[in-house]
């Protein structure tokens, strides 16, 4: 028998509103207990004095009774809005658990409404994503997810490679039949590449959606006192690094979360790229050089007030990156040129704040531009992007086997099928679904 279980669905600690959730089947046993009297209409708050095991009332709060189907998990579910003193609701959880309830575990009502078929894994981890959401675009596409736009999309996929897949073992079981065309398989071609150009699409979409469910990194890359860590502090708004006239002072990446034009990012300080002096300088380097390769975006900060800007300090950058001249309230009036960049550049003062502003308005639109497609539903996880790998690696295994070994063909394609079915939670993976419910918060 399934257990009753049951959390604080709202923040620990001291607040006016306290909202704690039952699911199970004792949930309306637990309720009349909880208020002495019998359950209150379904889905309709109910004012009602609560009482301990022994009695004694310990809140007058809002009953809530969905009995199931109708609930969020499917099953009988129950919720109580108190008052959000701790003590209170050390007696209501105490009173639910003498009263048969089990205290849950994170993610297990969300996992109880997916296997009771109220959502998919798709729409479950949007869910936890629009908890987690603190910017405008990662609201968005949590939300997007939420409401089933990967699971229409992926659903939409599977529906054509089960036609694909009807036209290959026609011809396989039925290869005399008169009503079976010669050569079926070959009919499912069409299908075929057109499921492929679509997942093909979907990868290339430059990792756009984990990008805004975890930000847009931008690395600060350069030569010692180039003014690197003024920049971070400048364009953070903080005190977050450490800034000395002594070159080196950076010896590990420092990083600062922030939001720009509605979307996370992170602002990443890295070691002067010199020549090492020691080993721990050395380590800096290379991991400057490896947050370099790995960043989303990259800020070459040269200082123009004791140097001319040398073209090998542009091999780091790539197209869409940017040069920042930086120190040009002590520039001397050497040359700025920078053979062979196509790409933007800026001459600003992190000290007194000239030119920062056209810069942050840079990578406002930058972030902006990179981030804020919303015409194809995006891949938020390393765990979508790797499903849809395996599918497009197993189709395109299909595709070239499809007109001399159908039954190989046939194979390709369920290993597809099972591929996007994991996506959406029909493949029963235990150990991929404990991963995802076990990120949630309790009470959800």
């Amino acid at each position: 028998m399934t257990d009753t279980i049951f959390a604080l669905a709202s923040a620990p600690g001291r607040a006016g509103v306290a909202v704690i959730r039952i699911s199970g089947p004792k949930t309306g046993a637990i309720l009349e207990t909880l208020m002495g009297t019998a359950l209150p209409t379904p889905r309709r708050a109910h004012l009602s004095a609560l009482k301990t095991a022994a009695g004694e009332v310990f809140d007058q709060g809002l009953v809530l009774w969905f009995p199931a189907p109708s609930s969020f998990t499917g099953e009988d579910c129950g919720e109580l809005q108190l008052h959000g003193g701790p003590a209170v609701i050390e007696a209501a959880l105490d009173a639910i658990r003498a009263a048969g309830g089990i205290p849950a575990e994170a993610g297990q009502f969300t996992r109880r409404a997916f296997e009771n078929g109220k959502m998919d894994l798709t729409e479950a981890e949007g869910l936890a994503d629009l908890i987690d959401a603190e910017t405008e675009g990662q609201r968005a596409q949590a939300l997007a997810q939420m409401t089933g736009a990967l699971k229409t999309l992926y659903e939409g996929w599977r529906e054509d490679l089960i036609t694909v897949l009807a036209a290959i073992e026609g011809e396989i079981d039925f290869p005399d039949e008169g009503d079976v065309p010669d050569h079926l398989a070959h009919t499912a071609g069409g299908d075929l590449a057109r499921v492929i150009a679509a997942l093909r699409l979907h990868l290339d979409d430059d990792h756009r959606g984990e990008r805004v469910r975890d930000g847009f990194t931008i690395a600060l890359i350069g030569e010692p006192n180039a003014g690197k860590s003024s920049l971070l502090n400048a364009l953070s708004k903080r005190e977050a690094a450490i800034v000395t006239d002594i070159p080196g002072t950076t010896r590990d990446i420092v990083e600062v979360r922030q939001i720009r034009a509605g979307f996370p990012v992170v602002l990443a300080d890295t070691a002067g790229l010199r020549e090492a002096a020691d080993i721990v300088e050395a380590e800096g380097i290379r991991r400057a050089l490896a947050k370099a390769e790995d960043a989303d975006l990259r800020l070459l900060i040269i200082d123009v007030s004791r140097e001319t800007p040398r073209a090998e300090a542009l091999m780091h950058l790539r197209e869409g990156d940017a040069v920042v001249l930086n120190k040009a309230d002590l520039a001397l009036g050497g040359s700025t040129e920078l053979p062979g960049f196509e790409g933007a550049v800026f001459t600003v003062s992190a000290q007194s704040g000239e030119g920062l502003q056209k810069l942050e308005d840079w990578l406002d639109l930058t972030v902006q531009k990179r981030l804020s497609s919303r015409a194809f539903p995006a891949l938020s996880r390393a765990r979508h992007r790797h499903a849809v790998e395996a599918a497009l690696s197993a189709l395109m295994s299909a595709e070239a086997q499809l007109s001399y070994l159908p039954e190989l063909a046939g194979a390709e394609v369920h290993r597809a099928l099972r591929a996007l079915e994991s996506l959406t939670g029909r493949v029963d993976v235990e150990d991929v679904l404990d991963r995802v419910f076990s990120q949630f918060c309790i009470g959800k």
